[in-house]
């Protein structure tokens, strides 16, 4: 076992898995195998030797919610959908998180993440988000020009649609500006930039990373939402965020991102605060991409959530 403390788990460290088999949010087939795949790759014995105690009941796979009858609202696509699954998600990550357990969610698409931090937000009111992506998420029902809503939870998670969407009512918008920090953006529409810079929210673009290095990056980051390192952490991490030469398989690749090292740096560089209450695993996709290349992307998200959890070079 690492022998940081984390200052907010109960011991025996337990993480509990949740895996969202989930594509609801983006019109891709096979983000919903994500999960499994990862889960087949023998993710949770690897935790388990890493002197984790592992809760996993199975896939949740939604069969009593469906998406019959859930014409567009507006631009968004499957919006019933997405927000029962999602609000069936907050729950789940909150019954964990209030145990003092690490909610160790496996999706499925990005959309899933307006209930991974709702979640842990229920549970840890001061908690920060620290999320890791090709792409900012933060498109407003206004804004999206695909109507995809794994481009848009951070929207929902602070509040930004302009108008009340009844079917998201369940939403609290309680993250603040001040509480979350992008890392490896490269891909960023122009609502979204003008939303960043309205908000003043903090962002290190794939720039900042090739200026200053992924070391000072991370700093810079854990200084703005976590001065102290005194806040509880959420981890919410799009394996998208990595150069498509490390994981190919993937929904919405975008060239120039993450190496395999720096990917890996940033969750572990997390873990040694001692704050991480919650991470997500989003966007594996084995369905596109040859076997290999497959193969490759599961390798490479069972081993950042390794780095997350504790596991050292040394």
């Amino acid at each position: 076992m690492s022998p940081i403390v984390n200052r907010f788990l109960k011991a025996p460290m337990t993480a509990s898995v949740v895996g969202c088999p989930f594509s609801g949010g983006q019109p891709r087939l096979g983000v919903d195998k994500g999960p499994i795949h990862l889960v087949e790759a023998g993710l949770l014995d690897q935790l388990v030797g890493l002197d984790w105690k592992v809760n996993f009941d199975g896939h949740h796979q939604f069969e009593e919610i469906t998406a019959a009858n859930d014409p567009p609202i507006g631009k968004l696509k499957n919006p019933r959908f997405v927000s029962k699954v999602c609000e069936s998600v907050a729950k789940v990550v909150e019954g964990h998180a209030k145990k003092g357990e690490l909610p160790l969610t496996l999706g499925g698409d990005h959309s899933l993440a307006m209930g991974t931090i709702s979640g842990t937000l229920a549970a840890h009111p001061d908690a920060c988000v620290i999320w890791i992506d090709a792409h900012a998420d933060i498109n407003t029902a206004e804004t999206t020009d695909s109507g995809n809503i794994h481009g848009m939870p951070v929207s929902f998670l602070m509040g930004l649609n302009s108008q009340t969407i009844p079917e998201f009512s369940w939403v609290n918008p309680a993250l603040k500006p001040d509480r979350i920090v992008y890392i490896g953006l490269r891909d960023v529409d122009q609502g979204e930039k003008r939303i960043l810079k309205e908000t003043g929210i903090k962002a290190f673009s794939m720039h900042e990373v090739d200026k200053y290095g992924i070391g000072k990056v991370v700093e810079m980051a854990l200084d703005h939402v976590n001065p102290k390192r005194d806040r509880p952490i959420h981890l919410s991490f799009d394996v998208d965020a990595l150069d498509p030469s490390v994981a190919p398989s993937t929904g919405t690749p975008v060239r120039g991102g993450l190496t395999f090292r720096e990917g890996h740096y940033i969750c572990e560089a997390i873990w040694e605060t001692g704050c991480l209450v919650a991470l997500d695993l989003m966007e594996v996709n084995p369905s596109l991409e040859d076997a290999d290349s497959v193969q490759q992307t599961v390798a490479v998200g069972c081993s950042l959530v390794r780095s997350a959890l504790g596991e050292t070079l040394l």
